[in-house]
């Protein structure tokens, strides 16, 4: 059993929902990331997303943007984003990582060697934005076969056959794109996600992550009824981006703390 899947069956038997918080590899300092890791664990995160920067993050919206500029000014690569769970894993074990990022920084480096240094590494899973599940059956293939969980985005304009699709080759969980837009966008229509979540439910038991959208304490309680787990990225990142140095990880660990209330604020298993 991987460590997401572990992940979402403790919390399953619990009754609770998950929180995943996303940040990006390198931003605000390469020197921090690792420790920004073991602080949103310590605040109540279940499962990271480690974005990967990328100079062209089409999906994402400025505040994302303007970390992977921050992160790749610096130097950041894809190689050191794998050398930084390799450290968090000298001291944590159980937190699963998942790699958040585009084609481009891994075709470079080559999948097959990507995916064997990941595994090394500690990584769990990996989302490829840019990588549709049926244009990407090798990479899927060599992932699962290496252990680690191809995960795939879902969105409102989804059609029946790619949720079918998606349905069938995902593992660890399903990504849903709450609403149209890049990330960081809002206007989250909590019926409308219910009723695509439910149709995706009805295809599998893989859990469900709902991302893009959540802001603060209450869109979290709310959209987390029609899903295992939450997935918080832009206000996250916006928080690194307004901190000072020097009040930077309490101010991340003292929201994350409160999404974490408030996700524990209700009992009950989805129907």
């Amino acid at each position: 059993m991987s460590r997401i899947e572990a992940v979402f069956q403790q919390l399953k038997a619990s009754g609770k929902k998950g929180l995943i918080p996303f940040v990006t590899a390198g931003d605000p300092e390469i020197s921090e990331t690792v420790k920004i890791m073991h602080a949103l664990v310590e605040s109540g995160a279940d499962l990271i997303e480690l974005g990967i920067p990328f100079s062209d993050p089409m999906a994402d919206g400025p505040v994302i943007q303007r970390a992977s500029e921050r992160a790749l000014e610096k130097g950041m690569n894809l190689l050191q984003c794998l050398h930084m769970v390799k450290e968090f894993r000298t001291s944590n074990q159980v937190t699963p990582i998942v790699l958040m990022g585009y084609a481009n920084p891994i075709e470079h480096m080559g999948i097959e060697k990507f995916v064997a240094i990941a595994k090394e590494s500690g990584v769990d899973g990996v989302l490829v934005v840019d990588y549709p599940p049926e244009e990407c059956v090798e990479f899927t293939d060599i992932l699962k076969s290496a252990g680690l969980c191809p995960i795939f985005l879902l969105a409102p304009t989804s059609s029946p056959e790619r949720i079918a699709h998606v349905a069938k080759v995902s593992s660890g969980y399903i990504y849903y794109v709450s609403l149209k837009g890049v990330t960081g966008a809002s206007n989250v229509n909590a019926a409308e996600v219910s009723s695509v979540t439910n149709a995706i439910r009805a295809q599998t038991s893989t859990p469900i992550a709902i991302g893009f959208g959540i802001r603060d304490a209450q869109s979290a309680k709310t959209l987390s009824q029609s899903a295992e787990a939450i997935i918080i990225g832009s206000k996250l990142v916006q928080i690194l981006e307004d901190s000072s140095p020097d009040t930077r990880l309490q101010s991340l660990k003292s929201f994350i703390s409160e999404i974490r209330v408030a996700l524990d604020d209700q009992s009950g298993h989805l129907n």
